[in-house]
């Protein structure tokens, strides 16, 4: 008996060492059996000696169908920031163009006076008086050639500008007309401005006036034929204007008038500026 259990359970064993190698279910019968199992193979795709390697296959998921399922695109990365970096965008402050400094409340130029040398140079003398500034320093004469100036004077502003920028070697200057009677409020706040821009650039002012004014002490002045002078500085913004005047010579050559008298002053001609 003992000689026979031996063999039966040598028999058992070389059959489980067979099924071992080839994945075989084995299965009891009788009421005691226990459920049928696979014996799982130990190293896929290693063929047991002498057995030619089989193809290797997949099987579908227990209790799925027998497909593929589509394997997730894989989602493209986003360019948009994160929640911190746009807290922190919103949190920063908006730049802001820096604003040029507001003008001086009052402004001198340093400038060279020379009166006139004849009674028709008025416009020479005052374009000189005003290229001093820029430190140009030409003969009434050489200023008279380049404005065209004759016996009977300098024909509008038109000339002063061209003259001035010519000589200063810049295109600073522009003409601007008063064809009225009179002066508008708007003409009179331009003149203003375009007085304070002037000297605060370092330029002075060149009008051509015709008429009659009285000064802010009283002077008399009067040009009924025209008139040429150099606003050379401002106070009060710009609202009274300090006048270098090439008809007279001296210490009275220099006077202040407000600025609504000069744009009447130069109402039906004009000034570089």
């Amino acid at each position: 008996m003992s000689g026979r259990r031996n063999r039966l359970a040598l028999a058992s064993a070389a059959v489980l060492a067979a099924a071992a190698s080839t994945g075989v279910v084995l299965t009891s019968t009788g009421p005691d059996a226990p459920a049928a199992s696979t014996v799982a193979v130990a190293e896929v795709g290693a063929p047991a000696a002498g057995q030619a390697a089989a193809p290797a296959t997949t099987a579908p998921p227990t209790g799925a169908p027998g497909t593929t399922a589509p394997a997730t695109p894989s989602q493209p990365a986003t360019a948009e920031p994160t929640k911190a970096a746009s807290k922190a965008a919103k949190a920063a402050p908006a730049s802001t163009p820096s604003k040029p400094p507001a003008p001086p409340e009052s402004k001198l130029l340093d400038y060279q006076f020379q009166a006139q040398i004849n009674g028709w140079y008025c416009g020479p003398a005052a374009t000189r008086i005003a290229l001093t500034v820029r430190d140009k320093q030409p003969s009434q004469d050489a200023v008279a050639a380049e404005l065209g100036t004759t016996m009977s004077g300098t024909n509008s502003a038109e000339d002063t500008t061209r003259a001035l920028n010519e000589i200063t070697g810049t295109d600073f200057y522009r003409t601007t007309a008063i064809p009225g009677g009179a002066a508008t409020p708007a003409q009179m706040d331009k003149l203003q401005g375009d007085v304070v821009h002037a000297v605060t650039s370092g330029y002075a002012v060149v009008v051509n006036i015709a008429g009659s004014v009285t000064d802010l002490d009283g002077g008399w002045h009067s040009y009924p034929g025209g008139h040429y002078l150099t606003v050379v500085g401002y106070r009060d913004d710009g609202r009274t204007v300090k006048i270098a005047d090439p008809a007279i010579p001296g210490e009275d050559s220099n006077y202040w008038l407000s600025t609504i008298d000069l744009a009447n002053w130069a109402a039906t001609r004009g000034y570089s500026s």
